[in-house]
């Protein structure tokens, strides 16, 4: 087996990127901020990202599915219990009577509307950063956020 040759700083590089992941991970799956959502909106982390997820716009179970990274079967028990709290609506989809369309009631637009706020609060550290550092610190994460969801 012959070991294969990486560019001059490519190691160097991929090490320092995976601890800057690391910590980028540490940092946005923070189990305390995760704690204070549930316990806001009395729902499971994950029920919650499916939640958030329909009060942003109104999507098909199969949409939803491919959203949360779970197979449609799964989206079906979240939808189920999610419907079964008055949080969303599951109506049939206008062009496709096969398929249903998964929609947030206006209690669930609340509920998601208190997790977004909890999530969408930085850390201190964060926000104690001066502009030109969170100007900076975003110019970097834009574009790589972008490509990944290309």
């Amino acid at each position: 087996m012959t070991a294969r040759k990486n560019p001059p700083g490519s190691s160097d590089t991929s090490a320092l990127a995976a601890e800057v992941w690391l910590l980028i991970c540490d940092l946005v799956i923070d189990h305390t901020r995760r704690r204070e959502v549930v316990d806001a909106v009395g729902l499971s982390f994950d029920r919650t990202r499916a939640l958030r997820r329909v009060a942003r716009r109104p999507m098909s179970m199969g949409e939803l599915a491919a959203a949360l990274g779970i197979d449609k079967p799964n989206a079906t028990t979240v939808v189920d219990e999610l419907e079964a709290r008055g949080l969303v609506t599951r109506t049939t989809h206008p062009t496709d009577r096969r398929a249903k369309v998964v929609a947030a009631t206006e209690e669930g637009m609340l509920l998601a509307g208190r997790a977004d706020e909890i999530i969408g609060t930085p850390p201190d550290a964060l926000g104690g950063l001066d502009r030109a550092s969170l100007q900076s610190l975003r110019g970097i994460l834009k574009p790589v956020v972008e490509s990944e969801r290309a």
